[in-house]
């Protein structure tokens, strides 16, 4: 799936969220809605999501060579932690108005991205990883994994156009593999659109009908966020009334 990367910052803008907040909820809804699709019941069931997040620090670009070294301030290798978010329910109000569902996943996002529980769960992986061995900590990981109902990552991409081998690459995705959950889902964002792709398990998801779903999630969102006010603009056009 694409979706145009300046309609997403729309949303954001119309939300005071951050694009982590829209893309998320979006899928949130689309699962929901495809919940709801498959079986009016399993629209209240509990579902959780985890959703990787990269602990690496950028300042500044180093190469191999660097990172390989014991003392590396860059070192090589996977540095990440994880949040298990509670999808939320839908109601018949927030399929009427989907903005309302955004803002509460943004509200559970938020608190549990302000909690410590991303920077311990960092820190416990490196001292698993330190003291057990990699083996340890990955079996740690896919036991976290396993306890949740999907995996949602993403990642920024290149925002010019690459080629490889002289040949000019026109959208790229990409996928997880291994992961216990049913369903995986990944985002990369490349040249202005964010690429979403879908690991289901095959006889358990109708990845099709999950497609459209998530699909016309956006669509929803999008429509109501263009018929709503901004933020920005309420909270000017609300100073504006006081005068001077």
């Amino acid at each position: 799936m694409t979706f145009p990367l300046h309609q997403i910052k729309q949303i954001k803008d119309n939300l005071g969220a951050t694009l982590n907040d829209v893309i998320t909820g979006t899928i949130f809804l689309g699962i929901r809605l495809y919940m709801q699709a498959v079986n009016q019941e399993s629209t209240n069931l509990h579902s959780t999501a985890v959703v990787l997040l990269n602990t690496r620090m950028f300042k500044s670009i180093s190469s191999i060579k660097e990172m390989v070294k014991p003392d590396s301030k860059a070192p090589w290798g996977n540095h990440f932690a994880f949040l298990h978010i509670s999808v939320p329910q839908l109601t018949n109000a927030e399929v009427q108005n989907p903005l309302k569902f955004i803002q509460k996943a943004q509200e559970i996002i938020q608190s549990k991205r302000s909690s410590f529980g991303a920077y311990l769960t960092a820190k416990l992986l490196e001292t698993v990883k330190k003291l057990r061995g990699h083996e340890t900590a990955a079996k740690f990981i896919h036991g976290s994994l396993n306890n949740s109902s999907l995996a949602i990552t993403n990642m920024m991409g290149p925002v010019e156009k690459m080629a490889l081998a002289n040949h000019p690459i026109k959208g790229l995705y990409f996928m997880v593999a291994g992961s216990p959950q049913s369903l995986v889902v990944t985002i990369v964002t490349y040249m202005g659109n964010l690429r979403v792709s879908l690991g289901a398990e095959e006889g358990f998801i109708d990845s099709p009908k999950l497609k459209s779903c998530i699909e016309n999630a956006f669509e929803m969102i999008l429509d109501a966020a263009s018929a709503t006010p901004s933020s920005s603009n309420f909270l000017n056009g609300h100073r504006a009334s006081f005068g001077p």
